[in-house]
């Protein structure tokens, strides 16, 4: 700076007059206008240390040695001088345009600041929009990606099957089956006279068996092992393998003629006839059947194939027939009498199907769309309400109390009502209607439903019996007896069926996980100590017992009426059996005995075995005890006394008994013993009298009674007998 200043205060030189050099002097000047340029930057830029020497380089540059070169300087420090000017201009417009600039770039940053301040927030609000709708989105990018995944799966199985189709199509195996006529849609026998089968030849049938061994090798993928209409999952169908391949190419004209048959408008599709497509399948499993088993299973046992050719064939049909009641039973649910009807079929074909055709029970049969749990439980409702209509009509018919085996000895033992028989026929029926359905729980809702019927069948029998109390003894009476022992029986029969042990250890496991019973109850069930009916046979027994008793009651109550006079017989005053050429019958034991005898002909007839000899031990049992304190220990006995007492109970009341047992005296001990005590002689009874008295309670004692026959009575009840003789030597007679 200091050099220009002194270059600016130097005189200024003339011009150029030479135009001629005017370009030359215009280079010269735009070099000179450079050379400052940048001195004035390398001066701006160095020290002052570094300002002479660069002075003197310039000039050094510019002059040089030579002399004419001086006439230079007046440009140079022209265009010193402006270049001094227009850099003071410069500096001028920068120091006034830096704060507004400085001002309009703190400006700009701020309004950057601010926007980025904005971008940032955005950013934020943006990430957690962004994170929020992927975490929403995860499950349908899974579901989308597992549907793609199946659509590429199934795209490969639909590419596979193209090229099935097409060696199905190039195979010659439907033209083989057709030339055996198959299907076979007449049975075997019913074949016209006359009419040849190919299936003779032996070509025909070596092709069969490499066509079908060919179908046997290319079997489908394992996720195309299903049926062709997979039926819903609330049908609980068991797992089983896909129709092995060849075996579904022979379906194929069977299918085709079933759909076409019972589905849509075809006048053979009828919704109140299920017996016709039910019997369609039954002729064709046994239409095929020798076909199968004679040709088509040697093919596959060389094959080295587990599989039953018959079995397969039937599964492949029994899947028709599950489609269409699936599709059928909602339309009908409601109609009690169709959907009665269409079970009663579908039973029936199960039947059929397990018992002639050996149709495995593991397989999926008609039983698993009936378990289903609205028809289940419709099934449920109907089977209980005809059930109860059938009851009120066997309860209400005139021979309800009579036993249609009456006239026929050997089979009447039982006495049982035709109530009775048609009660539990029906709970047998009932029974074989459900014990092949496929699950344990429903098994025992239908066991419950029985237990209910048993109850309410129970229920009905306590009314009509409280209506025959007046005559316990009359035959309705003792019908209702019968019936109830005969319910017993069968429960009883019942419990110790294999069936029934099954379904009471199914009820053992539901009762276990349910904690409902004790461990006692538990270990009684697991033991078989108990059975699934032990609540209606405790019922059951209670009523009988409580019935038994009111009989044995009203019984005796006229035997007890009819003995009154007998009571009184004047024991002390009866001759001695010497005194009397011929023993006879008191005649005041004439009317209890022979009412005894008439109301055990009456309940003999009238109960069965079992029941009238509870009866007749019940009522001896009672009869024993009141003789023997009304009649013995109530009188005194002189030798004629004790001689009658024992003529009329050894020769007359025991022997009514001796019908029913061998030994009836020893249903009488008291009465027995007591006449024993009574009528020994006077030296025996005087011996007997001293030893009781002087081994009171002592052996003895008890070898004494025993040794006279007596081994019921106590010693104190021996001495009363032995006070109640009047035959003692002191006494006089």
């Amino acid at each position: 700076m200091l050099l220009a200043g002194e270059i600016g205060e130097a005189p200024a030189a003339p011009c150029c007059p030479e135009s001629g050099d005017e370009r030359k002097s215009m280079e010269e000047k735009s070099d000179i206008n450079v050379a400052a340029s940048v001195g004035s930057e390398q001066v701006s830029e160095g020290t002052d240390d570094d300002l002479p020497s660069y002075v003197s380089a310039f000039i050094e540059k510019e002059v040089g040695n030579d002399l004419k070169s001086l006439k230079k300087l007046d440009k140079l420090i022209e265009q010193m001088t402006e270049s001094k000017v227009k850099l003071e201009e410069e500096v001028l417009t920068v120091s006034s345009e830096i704060p507004k600039r400085i001002q309009s770039a703190l400006k700009n940053a701020e309004e950057s600041k601010q926007s980025l301040n904005q971008f940032l927030e955005q950013e934020t609000h943006l990430f957690s929009s962004i994170s929020s709708h992927l975490l929403t989105a995860q499950p349908w990018m899974d579901d989308l990606g597992a549907m793609i995944s199946q659509i590429e799966e199934i795209e490969r199985h639909l590419a596979y099957l193209k090229w099935i189709s097409q060696i199905e199509e190039l195979s010659d195996f439907e033209e083989i089956l057709t030339q055996l006529h198959w299907p076979f849609i007449t049975p075997p026998q019913s074949q016209a006279v006359g009419v040849s089968r190919p299936a003779s030849s032996p070509e025909l049938y070596g092709n069969l068996e490499t066509l079908f061994c060919q179908l046997l090798k290319l079997q489908t993928s394992d996720e195309l092992l299903t049926e062709p209409e997979q039926l819903p999952e609330k049908y609980c169908l068991p797992a089983s393998p896909a129709i092995i391949l060849p075996i579904q190419v022979m379906l194929t004209p069977l299918q085709k003629r079933f759909r076409y048959h019972f589905r849509g408008n075809r006048q053979t599709n009828v919704i109140s006839k299920p017996e016709w497509y039910l019997a369609q399948v039954l002729m064709w499993i046994g239409n095929h059947t020798q076909f199968l088993d004679e040709k088509i299973q040697p093919i596959l046992d060389k094959a080295g194939s587990a599989v039953n050719a018959r079995l397969e064939f039937s599964r492949g049909l029994m899947m028709l027939v599950l489609e269409k009641l699936a599709s059928d039973i909602p339309c009908l649910l409601y109609d009690d009498n169709l959907f009665c009807h269409l079970v009663d079929e579908v039973l029936l074909f199960e039947r059929e199907l397990h018992s002639a055709h050996g149709y495995p029970g593991t397989f999926a049969s008609c039983m698993h769309i009936l378990s289903e749990e609205t028809c289940f439980q419709r099934w449920l409702t109907v089977e209980r309400k005809f059930a109860l209509q059938k009851m009120d009509s066997m309860l209400s018919s005139e021979v309800a109390w009579v036993s249609q085996y009456k006239d026929i000895t050997d089979v009447d033992e039982m006495k049982v009502p035709d109530c009775a028989e048609t009660f539990m026929t029906l709970l047998l029926v009932i029974t074989d209607r459900y014990k092949n359905l496929p699950m344990a729980s429903r098994k025992l809702q239908f066991l419950e439903l029985q237990k209910d019927l048993v109850d309410d069948f129970r229920i009905r029998l306590t009314q009509v019996m409280k209506e025959e109390t007046r005559a316990p003894l009359g035959f309705r009476y003792c019908a209702i007896l019968n019936a109830v022992n005969y319910i017993l029986v069968v429960l009883a029969d019942w419990a110790d069926n294999v069936f029934f042990l099954q379904l009471q250890q199914a009820a053992l496991e539901v009762l276990a996980e349910s904690n409902t019973l004790s461990k006692l109850q538990l270990g009684q069930l697991a033991s078989m100590e108990s059975s699934v009916f032990d609540d209606m046979v405790s019922l059951l027994e209670r009523l009988k017992h409580d019935m038994l008793a009111r009989q044995v009651d009203h019984a005796f109550r006229e035997v007890k009426d009819a003995a009154k006079l007998y009571k009184k017989e004047r024991w002390l005053s009866l001759p001695s059996q010497s005194e009397q050429a011929v023993m006879s019958l008191s005649s005041s034991a004439c009317p209890f005995l022979l009412t005894l005898r008439d109301r055990l002909l009456q309940l003999e007839q009238q109960l069965c075995f079992s029941l009238f000899k509870m009866f007749w031990q019940m009522l001896v049992e009672k009869l024993d005890v009141y003789l023997y304190q009304e009649v013995i220990l109530a009188n005194h006995f002189n030798e004629g006394g004790a001689a009658q007492l024992q003529f009329d109970m050894t020769r007359n009341l025991f022997p009514l008994f001796s019908h029913y047992c061998k030994r009836p005296e020893n249903y009488f001990k008291h009465v027995k013993e007591a006449c024993v005590v009574l009528n020994l002689n006077v030296g025996s009874a005087l011996l007997l009298k001293d030893v009781l008295q002087s081994a009171s309670g002592q052996p003895p004692a008890t070898a004494a009674l025993n040794e006279v026959g007596i081994y019921k009575l106590a010693q104190r009840d021996v001495e009363i007998l032995l006070n109640l003789r009047t035959n003692w030597p002191n006494t006089g007679r």
